[in-house]
């Protein structure tokens, strides 16, 4: 019987349709999400927001609240949150605030990624280029760099916060994690004009090592997503470490969404670059970041982004727009009542093809008993 068994394994593992996660020791709900992800994007794809649930256009920390469920009456199935505040003045009643976030999204039957906005570590700048004291920071995080024992002190705290954030039964909440997205582009201090491909190869292997195999994070679903600066498969693979790095694949794009033209064909181009490449290697696919700052095209969702998102026979998870600025009258990104487009996000809400979070509460994601 134990060999009948044996040969069950091999086999499925060889199946084109098997698929698993580069953490060998990934927690449950880690798996069981990685695979429910993997059945949804052959149906639809999850829409998501970020810092859907933390603040909105004229709101923070409202309990239960989202524009997006302002508009629809449920939450996104994808809340995007930030490790950007990690290392801020304020950092430990940041943490505190995000797990909040974090614990209430899960235990209601939503998904949780997370980008992370890394002020640079060794200056008194941000995570922009320019404003990060514009010093090359990536060589000197990896080994052997002059501040590689104070990026293993960040991850530390890191791996604390995650390793703390649990569900209503103890167990550890799986999360997306995109780190260093973006980084074909020369905005961020991880970009490509400010490290070789080896640098950012180093600086990624080590990050998700650390991590998973001296911390016991394996929580983690991990995450590649450049910007939309490719077109062919070799250009997309240019920095990517290497299958047993990466979990899913994804792109970055508003230009080609309407922030600098309209190029739908061009969009649907690079996501099928993403998408064929995970479906070959077994991997998850996204489109991880994208949008229309204030949203003037009043049927943006269905013509545009829906549009983009059911064509080539494209199979991604979810799809995530940016934030709602609290103050700022024009930085937002989603729905909200009265809006212009808003009765074109209810005809995208209602679509089939689209996931909220009261569609994976109906499927029981987690497989919670």
């Amino acid at each position: 019987m134990k060999f009948i068994k044996l040969i069950f394994v091999v086999l499925l593992a060889a199946s084109p349709s098997f698929c698993q996660l580069i953490d060998k020791d990934a927690t449950r709900e880690t798996l069981k999400l990685f695979k429910s992800l993997k059945k949804i994007q052959k149906k639809g794809v999850v829409f998501g927001h970020q810092h859907a649930t933390e603040y909105g256009r004229g709101w923070r920390g409202d309990d239960n609240r989202s524009d997006v469920k302002s508009v629809v009456g449920t939450h996104p199935g994808v809340i995007g949150i930030d490790f950007s505040g990690f290392t801020g003045r304020n950092a430990d009643l940041y943490k505190k605030n995000l797990k909040k976030i974090v614990e209430d999204a899960y235990n209601r039957g939503g998904i949780i990624t997370v980008a992370w906005h890394f002020y640079n570590p060794m200056g008194k700048g941000g995570f922009y280029w320019e404003g990060s004291d514009s010093i090359k920071v990536v060589p000197r995080l990896i080994p052997g760099g002059d501040g590689h024992v104070k990026y293993k002190e960040i991850l530390d705290e890191v791996a604390k916060w995650v390793n703390s954030c649990r569900g209503v039964n103890g167990e550890l909440i799986p999360m997306i994690f995109r780190p260093y997205h973006e980084f074909d582009g020369g905005w961020f201090w991880w970009g490509a004009p400010h490290c070789s491909v080896d640098e950012f190869k180093t600086l990624w292997k080590f990050t998700l090592s650390y991590l998973r195999d001296e911390k016991n994070v394996h929580s983690f679903i991990w995450a590649f997503s450049p910007d939309n600066k490719f077109n062919t498969e070799a250009e997309f693979l240019e920095r990517y470490p290497g299958d047993e790095w990466v979990d899913m694949v994804g792109m970055d794009n508003y230009a080609d969404m309407g922030r600098n033209r309209y190029d739908l064909d061009a969009a649907v181009a690079k996501l099928k670059v993403v998408s064929d490449y995970a479906r070959k290697h077994k991997k998850l696919a996204a489109f991880t970041e994208t949008g229309l700052e204030s949203i003037p095209n009043k049927t943006w969702w269905t013509e545009t982004l829906l549009k983009v998102l059911k064509a080539e026979n494209l199979r991604l998870s979810y799809v995530l727009v940016w934030r709602n600025d609290q103050n700022s009258e024009t930085h937002y990104y989603g729905p909200v009542p009265n809006h212009i487009s808003a009765p074109d996000f209810i005809k995208f809400y209602q679509d089939k093809f689209t996931w909220f979070e009261e569609d994976l509460i109906k499927k029981n994601i987690y497989k919670k008993k």
